[in-house]
């Protein structure tokens, strides 16, 4: 048997009230009287507002960097990096999306050092030693960056890289639904929809071992019992709870066992068409499911009783495909990219880059080009 080493993730908070804690948890990581700096999206001023007193009262002077845009580009790290160099701080807050989450990640792990933040793309290059610790509080429930050693960024010319290393994962993460209360239904159900994606493709990939299958199984348990109405009711503090623990779980076991093909289709749908992330890696699934069922019907069996499928193994992954689609109609996930006019070919090519390639080289089904180029024609057709 081999031998497994299992690294335990962020100390997390979860549930009402979490954020309520940030004060104590900071003073825990860099003592009263001194710095931090705050990565927030611009899209929460209201709640920023709120982390920035919170952290005030405690104490700690705080810097706010609000310049994050979806799929961050490079220079939105280096802008991070060098505020936290000239405020001193010791400690980065997260709070966002993933891509708020990502660009204080990185920039707290690239501060440390002078190297351009694209040199650490791929795991080119290490990370300087002395990364400043991380509180990841996540606005969204579907990346699990609060969870994971990975960071996601855009070159100049639009194409996703990802970042690895320890020096990435956050110390602490705060998971309060109540922050998650503003986002809008179409991107609740996007980024619940990721969290889904994670967590099947950690559950049946190449990688997946018994350290990625429990935490993912119980996350497809909870995005499907709970995002429909996480969408629909967008008040539901319960609901948006557990869809908000499934994103952790899903990341944690991502952070495992990684991901599959839908996510290298997905990413290469973000780097040609600019499709939301979440959105792009759920229609993705939607078109290899069944064939990647095929390939590995023992896992995908078990994704299935997580959907509340019953009946004989053979009989639940038939149903599998059926109702992962059905639930992205629940949540009126959009399924039509023929607006878009892209080429199914040169969305193979992407999906087959370097960057996307490890996702590829993982999934329960390999694909050889023909079959990719199938699924990508599937994909802009649906």
């Amino acid at each position: 048997m081999a031998v497994v080493e299992w690294q335990r993730g962020p100390r997390a908070i979860s549930g009402q009230g979490a954020l309520d804690r940030l004060g104590v948890e900071a003073g825990r990581l860099t003592g009263r009287s001194t710095a931090v700096l705050l990565v927030a999206d611009p899209g929460v001023p209201a709640l920023a507002d709120r982390v920035e007193a919170q952290l005030s009262s405690a104490g700690l002077a705080v810097a706010r960097h609000a310049e994050v845009a979806g799929d961050p580009k490079a220079e939105q790290v280096e802008a991070a990096a060098s505020l936290a160099r000239e405020s001193k701080a010791r400690l980065i807050i997260g709070l966002g999306g993933g891509s708020a989450l990502d660009v204080a990640k990185l920039a707290a792990a690239a501060a440390g050092g002078s190297a351009p933040v694209q040199d650490y793309a791929l795991a080119a290059r290490p990370f300087p030693a002395g990364a400043l610790p991380v509180i990841a509080i996540p606005t969204t429930a579907g990346t699990g960056s609060e969870a994971t050693r990975v960071a996601i960024f855009s070159r100049g010319d639009g194409a996703k890289l990802w970042a690895w290393g320890d020096e990435l994962l956050p110390k602490v993460a705060l998971l309060d639904p109540e922050a998650t209360v503003g986002l809008p239904p179409h991107l609740t159900a996007a980024t619940g929809v990721d969290a889904l994606v994670h967590a099947i493709e950690a559950a049946t990939n190449r990688n997946a071992d018994s350290f990625s299958r429990a935490p993912a199984l119980e996350a497809v348990r909870l995005v499907a019992g709970n995002l429909g109405r996480a969408v629909t009711r967008g008040d539901d503090l319960k609901a948006r709870g557990q869809v908000q623990l499934a994103a952790f779980l899903a990341g944690q076991a991502i952070d495992t066992a990684g991901t599959g093909v839908a996510h290298a289709l997905g990413h290469a749908l973000g780097t040609l068409g600019r499709v939301h992330h979440g959105r792009a890696v759920g229609l993705s699934l939607a078109v290899a499911l069944a064939s990647n069922a095929a390939a590995a019907p023992v896992k995908h069996a078990a994704v299935a009783r997580s959907f509340g499928l019953d009946g004989a193994d053979a009989v639940a992954v038939a149903g599998l495909e059926g109702a992962y689609v059905t639930l992205l109609e629940e949540v009126g996930l959009d399924r039509d990219l023929s607006a878009l006019n892209l080429d199914p070919a040169a969305l193979a090519a992407e999906a087959q880059t370097r960057e996307n390639a490890p996702m590829l080289a993982s999934n329960c089904r390999a694909y050889g080009g023909d079959e990719l180029l199938d699924l990508c024609r599937r994909l802009i057709a649906a």
